[in-house]
């Protein structure tokens, strides 16, 4: 896997709001990337749920939808194809990686995805309009988009979250800060067993 990259600079998160935006977007990415590193294609690749929820799904799902989102809804052109959203297409394509597609396609699928939406955000403006056809009221801007997405990645990295800790026991809000306690043992897996233990006694009570 590729090695973490860089947090976006925090002069952006300083900016106006189509600058906050765009930062928390790029953030998400880069966290989505970094819970995927560290883990074998056969790990990346496992269905987790029972409805199939996968790391390298998650990836292509949320990748396919934002360059949709930013180009083809905000009426840019595109070269990037995503067939899995035709619709012929079975159901859930876009939710996992076929065995045809490598690991490598998929990492970069994702960032020609980023980069053609990069390219859509900075060229327009919060109240440029658009137009998804599926939603009950389709007439967008590219603020409302770059809401969407923000929420469209913050829910995912929560499924994401959960899959890699099942997976490997790897926990943490992002590169360099885990936002897990700390102090009192806290790192120790004999505490963090005794804290679960703790709230499955509590929970058996009811």
């Amino acid at each position: 896997m590729t090695e973490s990259r860089p947090a976006p600079s925090g002069t952006d998160a300083d900016g106006g709001v189509k600058a906050v935006l765009h930062w928390y977007l790029r953030r998400s990415r880069q966290t989505l990337r970094w819970k995927l590193e560290g883990l074998t294609e056969r790990q990346l690749r496992m269905p987790m749920t029972p409805t199939g929820t996968n790391l390298l799904g998650v990836l292509k799902h949320v990748a396919s939808v934002e360059v949709g989102y930013f180009t083809e809804c905000m009426g840019r052109p595109t070269s990037i194809e995503v067939p899995w959203f035709a619709d012929d297409a079975e159901p859930n394509g876009d939710m996992y990686a076929t065995a045809e597609e490598s690991l490598e396609q998929v990492l970069a699928f994702a960032d020609r995805c980023a980069a053609e939406a990069d390219e859509a955000i900075e060229a327009l403006d919060l109240d440029a309009s658009g137009r998804v056809p599926w939603w009950s009221q389709p007439d967008v801007t590219l603020g409302r988009l770059l809401t969407h997405m923000v929420d469209e990645y913050a829910r995912h990295l929560g499924h994401v979250d959960i899959v890699r800790e099942l997976l490997d026991g790897q926990a943490g809000l992002m590169p360099g800060n885990s936002n897990l306690p700390s102090g009192h043992d806290s790192d120790d897996e004999r505490w963090w067993s005794d804290f679960t233990g703790r709230l499955r006694q509590i929970a058996e009570q009811f």
